[in-house]
């Protein structure tokens, strides 16, 4: 049996994955929560096979959760469900650690197999990056690929919407060091301020 553990703040969608899960005879739901803090509270003693981990989840964020049970709890299988375009995102997050990246215009068949292939350690990195079509000889380069690991935290909250106060609180950064990552941010972007970050991330199909 595949214990399943669902992180993200929609009822609507925990709802359609706890009913999906339960017409699964190997695949069963143990947990949920709705925000970042409540899934690393419970990751300190849940007993799950994989997470199922929104990326826009309010209190800490899903790549940061991602960036922390990497350490905490590096036997985690996590597969990042999210709405954010796979061929953007994927190949980032499958670096820092995630197991897999469905986006959710997927079919639950699609889900569903991603899943049970998680479960049997059949899925790396490198494999779904291929299937993406994200190698690096495949993908054209684009300015926010050269951000470094946390550069790209800190740009992901802020298309998010959060400010550099509330990033501060979630990564647990002074000011300073939050502000020197905008900084370069804006820098490699060629964005002189945040309003034109948000504009680039539109541009580029990062967000809508």
């Amino acid at each position: 049996m595949i214990r399943i553990f669902i992180a993200d703040d929609h009822s609507i969608v925990r709802l359609g994955l706890r009913q999906l899960f339960a017409s699964t005879p190997d695949i069963v739901t143990i947990g949920e929560a709705i925000h970042g803090r409540e899934v690393l509270e419970k990751a300190e003693h849940g007993d799950w096979d994989i997470l199922l981990l929104d990326l826009s989840l309010p209190r800490v964020a899903g790549v940061e959760i991602l960036r922390r049970l990497r350490v905490q709890r590096p036997e985690l299988a996590i597969i990042v469900l999210s709405m954010y375009p796979e061929d953007q995102y994927a190949r980032r997050l499958l670096q820092e650690g995630a197991a897999a990246y469905v986006g959710k215009n997927r079919s639950s068949d699609e889900l569903l197999q991603v899943i049970r292939r998680v479960a049997r350690g059949e899925v790396d990195p490198a494999e779904q990056r291929q299937q993406l079509g994200e190698s690096a000889e495949s993908r054209n380069h684009q300015a926010h690929d050269s951000l470094t690991a946390r550069e790209h935290q800190v740009f992901t909250l802020l298309i998010q919407g959060q400010t550099p106060s509330d990033i501060c609180a979630e990564l647990d950064l002074t000011s300073g060091t939050v502000s020197n990552h905008i900084h370069k941010i804006k820098q490699k972007l060629g964005a002189p301020s945040i309003a034109n970050i948000i504009h680039y991330a539109h541009r580029c199909g990062l967000i809508d």
